[in-house]
């Protein structure tokens, strides 16, 4: 026999996605981001190291896209960046890739939740103050 294939253990051929993602509203740019890093990532540490160059190729967007989206997904609360350093074997330092650390899902739905409550007070709020102005003009003092 010229070669003999090994069929790949499963989990390393899947990751997974919580369903809770489509409850957040992403834009399907953020969520291929997403999805890449959770493809990347180290399910013991939850972290990764791409550059937006590698995430860039692997969901074909330029890096100013990636750059936007991964802000998104920080500001969504599914994600942490940490810069990283890299020191040549000259003894120089470098900036390397940043670091993403992958955050509880639930986390994220929580503060999309609480947003969207406070959107909601803030319209009901608004809606109040317009219904005492109106009836103010009604009734000129």
């Amino acid at each position: 026999m010229l070669w003999a294939y090994t069929k790949p253990a499963a989990a390393s051929r899947f990751f997974p996605l919580p369903n809770e993602i489509f409850s957040l509203r992403l834009l399907p740019g953020a969520l291929a981001v997403y999805s890449y890093l959770l493809y990347c990532e180290d399910r013991r540490t939850y972290q990764c190291y791409p550059g937006y160059r590698s995430i860039g190729k692997a969901v074909r967007m330029s890096i100013n896209t990636v750059r936007k989206y991964v802000a998104e997904l920080e500001e969504q609360g599914l994600i942490v960046t940490e810069p990283t350093s890299v020191i040549t074997r000259d003894g120089r330092k470098h900036n390397g890739t940043l670091r993403y650390t992958i955050l509880p899902i639930q986390n994220a739905v929580d503060l999309y939740n609480q947003r969207q409550l406070r959107r909601l007070e803030e319209t009901v709020e608004r809606m109040h103050i317009r219904k005492k102005l109106e009836g103010n003009e009604e009734h000129p003092a």
